[in-house]
């Protein structure tokens, strides 16, 4: 039996090197779910103002969005672990100042310095992590290994939350953020164990050959992904969806907080609980696309997103809201893993940071001017109005990929194809 029939026999859970990085990424996840409801509580507590926490997400957004432009060359040029391992490093440096800097009162000034460097960095290290599965596994698990991963983050999700509203409750919310500061310290004391496979040396070659410009080496991956009619398509639509759900966590914050009359421990508890839809999501996945092929499941996956937001704001209670948020989350799960593993499985070694970096870049670039218009709108005009528009409108996204190369797009992966073709089998034949 040769190696690779052997490694695609043998569990994911036995496979060492995948398990530590899988280890290493759930300690992360367990720690961002800390800083998730943390940042917001810290907020609200000194302003009591929902505006004020989307103006906070809009700028780290933003941040976001432009280290997305070089993110994907970073990745290409660069050994994915360091960079996964500096920006933990400096993740912690930075996280950790909050605390030290709140033992003298509020400083919010700081978080609109430590949060967008740290979304900064968080980008680089997303695009390397998603770029580090194609290096860790065969390419027909790909979208196992992903489930999984997905599956394991949103496992720490739901006891993250929980404590860390335990925490806020009892100890503040700056508390829960040196939590989240310290998990950084493991996620990279568990990355410096993993090894990544080398591509191909006929990919190092191609991708040594296509170096230019830092602006024609982006280009080069927003060319690939623009001529990808199915990757063309999802681009678009998930720069809507984005624009109209970016923030929702802000929005949720408030609304349990504000018209529920929930406390952080609330706040913790319905966000945990609701983040077991994620794994159901991330469980599901694999299964739904064998069966059901990429494009039905990624359909249906953004309708029961739009159908969820629409009955949070109808929910008039902690416990309608809490399971109307996981069925939204399950939702987010099966689209995001099935795009995420399309990528990975269509694109060149070479080439999937840059193109990961400009598909990011590009749908995530209207999320910080939505996240503004949200949690804008849920103070103005109540958060019932707000969730039944964003609803409607990720039902629109959902209809209208019905009517593009997304439909018939099937559940195969799709050969590789050089940079300046469209692979006309990325739809179903």
């Amino acid at each position: 039996m040769s190696r690779r029939a052997d490694s695609l026999r043998r569990p994911l859970w036995r496979d060492r090197n995948f398990g530590a990085y899988w280890a290493a990424q759930s300690l992360s996840a367990a720690g961002d779910s800390f800083a998730y409801i943390a940042v917001p509580l810290l907020v609200l507590h000194a302003t009591g103002s929902v505006a004020l926490m989307g103006l906070l997400t809009a700028a780290a957004g933003a941040a976001s969005v432009g280290a997305g432009v070089f993110g994907g060359i970073l990745v290409d040029r660069y050994d994915r672990r360091t960079l996964m391992i500096t920006a933990d490093l400096l993740r912690l440096v930075l996280y950790s100042l909050i605390p030290l800097a709140w033992l003298g009162g509020p400083q919010l000034w700081l978080l609109f310095v430590v949060l967008p460097i740290c979304e900064a960095a968080g980008m680089v290290f997303q695009v390397a992590a998603v770029t580090a599965v194609r290096n860790l596994v065969d390419r027909p698990r790909i979208t196992e290994a992903n489930g999984r991963l997905q599956a394991t983050y949103a496992a720490a999700a739901v006891g993250g939350p929980l404590l860390a509203g335990v925490v806020s409750a009892r100890f503040g919310p700056t508390a829960a953020i040196a939590i989240n500061a310290a998990s950084f310290a493991l996620s990279a004391a568990g990355l410096w164990l993993v090894r990544l496979r080398r591509p191909d040396e006929d990919e190092r070659t191609e991708g040594a050959a296509v170096r230019g410009s830092r602006l024609a080496e982006f280009l080069a991956g927003a060319r690939f992904l623009w001529r990808q009619p199915v990757l063309r398509s999802l681009t678009v639509l998930l720069s809507v969806f984005i624009f109209l759900t970016y923030g929702f966590t802000d929005v949720l914050v408030y609304h349990v907080k504000h018209d529920l009359g929930g406390s952080d421990g609330t706040v913790g508890t319905v966000l945990g609980l609701a983040a077991l839809g994620t794994i159901l999501g991330a469980l599901l996945v694999a299964p739904l696309r064998r069966r059901r092929g990429f494009g039905l499941t990624w359909i249906g996956a953004h309708s029961v997103c739009g159908l969820a937001l629409m009955g949070i704001g109808v929910a008039g209670d902690v416990r309608g809201v809490t399971v109307l948020t996981a069925v939204y989350l399950c939702g987010v799960s099966v689209g995001g893993i099935c795009s995420m593993s399309l990528r990975q499985e269509i694109t060149p070694d070479h080439l999937l940071g840059r193109v990961t970096s400009a598909f990011w870049s590009t749908h995530y670039s209207l999320g910080p001017a939505g996240a503004a218009v949200l949690t804008w709108a849920a103070g103005g005009y109540g958060v019932t109005a707000v969730t039944l528009v964003a609803g409607a409108g990720c039902l629109l996204v959902a209809v209208s990929g019905l009517f593009t190369p997304i439909r018939r797009a099937g559940s195969e992966a799709v050969p590789r194809r050089s940079p300046v073709q469209p692979a006309a089998t990325s739809q179903a034949s």
